[in-house]
């Protein structure tokens, strides 16, 4: 097997001239986001709604990025934000040690280089077949936290195709609360999910601390600090 080793020239080209972390994204501007995010998911759940609620977590997500893509042509706030939305796209790690994690999907800013999208992971959620909140926490959050995903950012989302009706309130916000009594607690939690009030999902907001350390040349700000996750749970059955 090969060896997994970082790579800092990799990093250090990639982030050359620039200040970690990036710049905060406007929340009323992540707020569009989320509400657009919603809109695409309520035509899906119009015109789709068989593959929500039997599809794959990859054939879901590929009709999420194709309608995203679609309303770069009829919605001109969101054309004014987003260059294009892509899925599964190939990003380095922290420290370069891995050349090939897949996000989900990624949302190119036209405020951004295109090397720093807004990430988003995707999750169901099916208490049926075993996946549950965990699955969301462990396979998903847990990639932002220790360097994988969005690790230049200060912002990320979360997405869940929600089958068995969890809401936020009832399924992650208890389960943040028990992740606090194991030691060192998992998850990082410094602020506890704060709901958005958004329209078509359930949406709130959590911060987290994370536990990797910038590569930078000359030695600056190695501290990521904490990260804004914007979880949107969607019904999709």
């Amino acid at each position: 097997m090969p060896v997994i080793k970082p790579r800092p020239n990799q990093i250090f080209e990639l982030v050359r001239g620039l200040h970690l972390p990036l710049v905060a994204l406007d929340k009323e501007h992540l707020a569009v986001i989320a509400e657009v995010i919603g809109e695409a998911w309520q035509y899906l759940v119009e015109h789709q709604s068989q593959t929500l609620a039997n599809g794959t977590e990859a054939e879901i997500s590929t009709l999420l990025v194709t309608r995203l893509n679609g309303l770069l042509d009829e919605h001109a706030l969101w054309q004014q934000l987003v260059r294009s939305v892509s899925r599964g796209p190939e990003i380095l790690s922290f420290n370069g040690a891995h050349l090939e994690k897949r996000p989900d999907l990624a949302i190119h800013l036209s405020c951004r280089n295109p090397s720093f999208p807004l990430v988003v992971e995707c999750k169901i959620l099916d208490s049926g077949t075993q996946k549950g909140v965990n699955t969301y926490c462990d396979k998903g959050l847990t990639r932002f936290l220790v360097g994988e995903y969005a690790w230049p950012a200060r912002e990320a989302f979360m997405l869940a195709y929600v089958r068995d009706g969890s809401s936020i309130v009832g399924a992650l916000s208890p389960f943040f609360t028990q992740s606090q009594n194991k030691q060192p607690p998992p998850y990082a939690i410094e602020q506890m999910p704060d709901v958005l009030g958004l329209q078509n999902v359930d949406g709130a907001q959590s911060r987290h601390g994370r536990g990797f350390k910038y590569l930078v040349e000359p030695p600056r700000n190695q501290d990521p600090g904490v990260i804004s996750v914007w979880h949107l749970w969607m019904a999709a059955a």
